[in-house]
């Protein structure tokens, strides 16, 4: 197995959260040499050096400053989270003898792939501890799974038919336990969670289901990955990789990466890309520098941001949902998306230069659109750029399963992508 698949496969298991993915971020990146900012403090930055910071623990800005004069910026960007289920505030509760837990729908996930799968619950719980401290800390809950039941076929006839329905409120509780108590505890998930911290109170929580089933590879050479989140910690992993291999410094432009959260319910949150996060940070590196404002602003203009998600491969049972003049495969290179109505940012400009870059570097290169009575997705291109006014492109790999609990890619495009990412920071 290549290396690099290897490594992303243990991402892919080891961030069950958004706030996972960037505490593996972290890690990977202070053992590459980079130093840790914090947004609440000063910043003295030093040419040829390597930062990064975050925010809400859940979305990451790393880079690396120029040797001399920065005239530009090469940003790559994508995004930590994934739809799925979280836990509600108070979610346990009980029917009959069966211990549940609510939860609430978080972006667009393809619901039926969720039913009747081992599931574990992770993210990240405020509390006080045994010596009434205010206490934060990641969590990761998969030694007693979980499961969201599905209605036997005997019960539901038509199913195979019609379609899975199910009521977002009603039927999609998780079936925690049993019990023969009357009532249920309040402090179940408060019992739950004490088992792993040294928990007196839970204050808050911030919790998502995940399946338990491991990365793996398919097909009969091992050329396709199914995991849980593909969409997009793929992207996450290939642009981690080409900011910590970077060996030496640009000598004129800032190289920098960043991940943001909450794309998957529209990126309008503090630490989503509709926030001035990255524009914080640019101005800030610009500061540390003397740089005058109308500098910031034409570093701006001179610079591109490398929007990278995945998108749609060609479906081989569903052919007529594809563009027919335009199919996605996977294992043919990276793509470029387009969309005439700007849901992704691409245009002639900034695609030429990915186009350019692919050619020099033999990388295979595709071009997605949908068909035109099937509106297309967006992602944080668009956003990134009517929030700074940067120039952006809009690139990823092909997947099938997109938002499903497991997604399918091809290995080699994975590798496609990452020398595409490597070649862009060279550039």
């Amino acid at each position: 197995m290549d290396a690099a698949i290897k490594d992303l496969m243990c991402f892919l298991d080891d961030a069950p959260t958004a706030w996972h993915a960037v505490k593996y971020v972290s890690d990977k990146l202070k053992q590459s040499g980079f130093n840790e900012l914090v947004e609440t403090e000063s910043w003295k930055l030093q040419p040829g050096e390597r930062y990064f910071v975050t925010r809400n623990d859940s979305s990451l800005c790393a880079f690396v400053t120029p040797e001399k004069e920065m005239t530009k910026a090469h940003i790559i960007a994508s995004h930590t989270d994934s739809p799925g289920f979280k836990l509600k505030p108070n979610p346990a509760f009980l029917k009959e003898n069966m211990i549940l837990l609510g939860v609430e729908m978080y972006g667009a996930p393809l619901i039926a792939s969720w039913l009747n799968r081992d599931l574990g619950v992770a993210g990240r719980v405020t509390y006080l501890d045994a010596d009434n401290k205010l206490q934060r800390s990641l969590i990761r809950l998969d030694s007693h799974p979980l499961v969201i039941p599905q209605l036997a076929i005997h019960l539901d006839r038509q199913v195979n038919e019609n379609g899975v329905t199910l009521n977002k409120q009603e039927q999609l509780a998780a079936l925690a336990g049993l019990t023969d108590d009357s009532e249920l505890q309040s402090d179940y998930l408060e019992k739950l969670l004490q088992k792993k911290l040294p928990l007196q109170k839970l204050l808050s929580h911030d919790l998502f289901l995940f399946p338990l089933e491991k990365a793996a590879l398919l097909g009969d050479r091992g050329q396709m990955i199914a995991a849980y989140r593909i969409d997009s910690l793929c992207s996450v992993h290939a642009a981690m990789e080409a900011i910590r291999q970077i060996k030496i410094p640009s000598s004129d432009t800032l190289q920098m990466m960043t991940i943001w959260d909450n794309e998957e319910i529209g990126s309008m949150t503090a630490q989503g890309a509709g926030s001035p996060f990255q524009a914080h940070v640019l101005e800030r590196i610009t500061l540390a520098n003397q740089t005058p404002r109308a500098e910031y602003l034409r570093l701006l203009r001179n610079s591109l941001c490398l929007s990278v998600d995945l998108t749609h491969a060609l479906h081989p049972n569903y052919s007529d949902k594809h563009e027919p003049r335009h199919p996605i495969l996977m294992q043919h290179g990276v793509v470029i998306k387009y969309s005439a109505q700007h849901r992704y940012a691409s245009d002639a400009d900034s695609g030429g230069i990915i186009a350019a870059i692919c050619h020099k570097n033999g990388i295979p290169l595709q071009r997605f659109v949908s068909r035109g009575d099937i509106p297309s997705g967006s992602t944080i291109g668009p956003i990134q750029a009517h929030t700074i006014g940067m120039p952006c492109v809009d690139i990823g790999c092909a997947q099938l399963s997109m938002h499903s609990c497991r997604e399918l890619t091809a290995c080699q495009d994975h590798i496609y992508m990452s020398t595409l990412l490597k070649a862009f920071f060279a550039h």
